[in-house]
């Protein structure tokens, strides 16, 4: 079948459990991938849920529904409300996704004709929710895994029921085994699916990306976020994201220990997850007073967390074995700030860390290690300029917004061809 240049600018619905006004790393990269297929003339829907974590105050418009339709921008977005109670409870939070996600299969009913389907994993059982919209709209779907499920959360001793973990990696083989592609954020990541007998041709690497328009260096720290929370005069060692089971951020609180007695140094954790309260009673407990906690702030915030940073914190738990690539270093490298990275070293985001020249990596848990690369970066100014510059070339040669948008305009076009052939 020939496709005119009108049927280029097809329909897409992106099917998310995350999206602004959320503040997740996962919300802002959808989002920019629906506003930028908008501006190059895409019609894009988004299916999701109600914001509920994650976010400092809500909307009343999303209080007291069950389903509404709501536009931003040009982005037409259907949201479904899902209970998010208990979620520090594993086996509840897996519940909760299967509800999800079978709601917003609900949701996409509604959603008129679609040409594409895009899903982005966690949770894991959106996919079959693309696989079923794309049967019901004879669509092709895209699966775009950002972390490998379920081993990502077996790793982490989250899934341990032997009859969840088979059931868990059924679904995944399924999902892989009818997804017209997979999209993945690092060869890595590649390279785990395929080694489950998946055909290569169909596992695509499109690296998560940063607007390097938006986020930049800047030349002064001081800015109306440095100032309204009184961080003048500090070294700030920053860390904003989610605070959950991967992180591992437990290390950043004993490394605040280990470096109290620089008073100039303090602690900034920007964010929120099922590990902060926690977080906050192993500081009060051990009386730190070098570590500052803050409630998640607003994509238009945070910029500036980044540019009042000396050194900005990557961190993962070292049960995390599949080579996960924390969207917040991106971002980072983006704003010239340099990094110190906790992790397994076998993963990608150190190989990004070692070939950009962008900051120190250890081996997680190694608090030792940890707190020396910080002070080597607290010590050297100069040092801290190099990684931040060299960090900020690798990022707009890399990772630029355009770039990796424009190779999701080239996937959908290449899926949506392909299933005209049948």
């Amino acid at each position: 079948m020939q496709i005119t240049k009108e049927r280029v600018k097809m329909n897409v619905l992106i099917l998310t459990e995350a999206f602004p006004p959320e503040i997740r790393s996962a919300s802002h990269l959808l989002f920019e991938l629906a506003e930028s297929l908008v501006a190059k003339g895409f019609k894009v829907t988004v299916i999701t849920r109600f914001p509920k974590d994650y976010i400092n105050k809500i909307d009343k418009k999303y209080t007291g529904k069950l389903f509404l339709r709501e536009k931003m921008g040009e982005i037409n977005v259907i949201r479904i409300n899902s209970f998010s109670f208990l979620r520090h409870i594993p086996l509840v939070r897996g519940l909760s996704q299967f509800i999800l996600s079978s709601l917003l299969v609900i949701g996409g009913l509604f959603s008129g004709r679609q040409d594409i389907i895009f899903t982005y994993s966690p949770p894991l059982p959106l996919g079959i929710s693309a696989y079923l919209l794309g049967k019901i709209k004879k669509a092709p779907f895209i699966f775009n895994a950002q972390d490998i499920f379920p081993q990502s959360v077996i790793d982490l001793g989250l899934l341990r029921s032997r009859i969840l973990i088979k059931i868990s990696e059924l679904m995944e083989r399924f999902i892989y085994k009818k997804a017209s592609y997979i999209t993945v954020h690092s060869a890595g990541n590649r390279k785990n699916i395929i080694s489950k007998n998946i055909n290569p041709e169909k596992v695509v690497v499109i690296h998560n990306w940063v607007d390097t328009d938006l986020i930049k260096p800047v030349e002064t720290y001081d800015n109306s976020f440095r100032r309204k929370n009184n961080l003048t005069d500090k070294f700030v060692v920053s860390f904003a994201g989610t605070m959950g089971f991967a992180q591992g951020l437990d290390i950043i609180v004993d490394c605040a220990e280990i470096l109290k007695s620089y008073k100039d140094i303090l602690f900034l954790l920007v964010g929120d997850g099922i590990k902060k309260d926690g977080l906050m009673d192993k500081a009060k407990n051990r009386q730190l007073n070098n570590i500052k906690f803050l409630p998640p702030q607003s994509k238009r915030v945070y910029p500036f967390i980044l540019y009042t940073s000396d050194i900005c914190l990557v961190t993962l738990d070292k049960k995390v074995l599949t080579p996960a690539v924390p969207a917040k270093l991106i971002n980072i490298m983006a704003s010239g700030c340099p990094v110190v990275a906790s992790m397994n070293l076998k993963g990608d985001a150190p190989k990004i860390i070692k070939g950009a020249k962008c900051g120190y990596c250890v081996e997680a848990d190694d608090v030792k290690g940890f707190s020396e690369a910080i002070l080597k970066l607290y010590n050297d100014s100069v040092l801290r300029d190099n990684m931040g510059r060299d960090g900020r070339a690798y990022a707009v040669k890399y990772f630029s917004r355009q770039a990796c948008v424009s190779e999701y305009e080239k996937l959908f076009l290449k899926a949506y061809r392909k299933s005209k052939e049948f």
